[in-house]
């Protein structure tokens, strides 16, 4: 009964609020809502979307179609998104990355901080630090001590220039006093593919593309750039633990709208969103893709100040260390 009275109460305050937007607002309206990807199928992004889509069809009783528009650094899928109407239909799914990291060096068309809001938060990603199988070094101290050894001769991955995977080795080259050489992929999966065959030998990559790959063997892991140890692997220091607590990096993923979108309809969506992310068997193909769980769920009011707050960080390591594209 208290249920049926919290409903009718939001019915009130959506008609009130959204007029012609309040059947919309309850139902996602009656079109198909449409997840943007900003990545190619089978990459990180697209792997999360995939796990939102299927049991957020099944939350609404509606279809949900993931649809991926990768390129420009993630700008052509925010960029599709703010052109659609604002009405709930059309999300970006996404790992904060895209509008935290890549708009520094790049020009996206887009303002991270005024055209898009934050409307839940779904999972984490954490950087890691692994190396190619044939490397001498089996942790992050070793890899170190061996290119201060070899000056001139070590290059590092990233997946692409301009994100905290190439920031992560810069820092590391400024703070260890290293001269690694920066070799920029488009995405993690043709980076990975140099390290597994060994023709570069160090990468700072996300987690969840990691994970198989260290699990059967393919890429060492030497160390993890976050400011704790991963659950998964609890004998793996952080680089805090080795004397650089500046190589912390992690994204969250999670599901942003246009800034215009009516307040009501956004809250709609962040709790139908809790909902799903609070299912059992969501959490457990979160951990089996090495995404971090979320432990609370925040508020969208915080997740706007989390948003800002790693935009700012990464202008600032932009100007900083003069990253640029090259």
């Amino acid at each position: 009964e208290a249920m049926n009275c919290k409903t009718l109460l939001r019915s009130a305050v959506l008609t009130v609020f959204a007029g012609g937007l309040a059947s919309a607002a309850f139902a996602f309206g009656d079109k198909p809502v449409r997840l943007i990807v900003p990545a190619p199928a089978g990459g990180t992004i697209d792997v999360f979307a995939r796990i939102i889509s299927d049991q957020l069809g099944q939350e609404i009783k509606q279809p949900v179609i993931v649809e991926n528009r990768p390129g420009a650094g993630g700008a052509i899928a925010a960029k599709y998104v703010l052109s659609q109407p604002a009405d709930g239909n059309t999300l970006l799914v996404s790992v904060t990355n895209i509008l935290t990291e890549v708009p520094h060096v790049l020009k996206v068309g887009y303002d991270t901080l005024n055209d898009v809001k934050p409307v839940a938060q779904m999972a984490r990603s954490v950087m890691v630090f692994i190396a190619a199988p044939e490397t001498p070094y089996k942790d992050a101290k070793e890899a170190i001590a061996y290119v201060k050894a070899h000056p001139g001769k070590v290059s590092f991955a990233s997946y692409s220039p301009g994100t905290t995977s190439q920031y992560a080795g810069v820092i590391l080259n400024k703070k260890a006093q290293l001269d690694m050489e920066h070799v920029g992929f488009p995405g993690s999966a043709p980076a990975l593919t140099q390290i597994m065959g060994n023709q570069i030998p160090l990468m700072f990559d996300g987690s969840v593309t990691s994970k198989p790959l260290i699990a059967s063997g393919k890429v060492k892991l030497l160390a993890v750039a976050y400011k704790s140890r991963l659950p998964e692997y609890p004998n793996v220091p952080t680089f805090a633990e080795i004397g650089y607590p500046d190589i912390d990096f992690t994204n969250w993923a999670g599901v942003f709208a246009p800034a215009k979108t009516p307040a009501p309809i956004m809250d709609k969506i962040h709790e139908v969103l809790n909902k799903v992310n609070a299912r059992p068997e969501v959490r457990q193909r979160y951990a089996g893709t090495g995404f971090e769980l979320v432990s609370q769920q925040r508020s969208r009011a915080q997740l706007e100040a989390d948003l800002k707050a790693e935009f700012d960080r990464n202008a600032g390591i932009v100007k900083t260390y003069g990253i640029k594209l090259n």
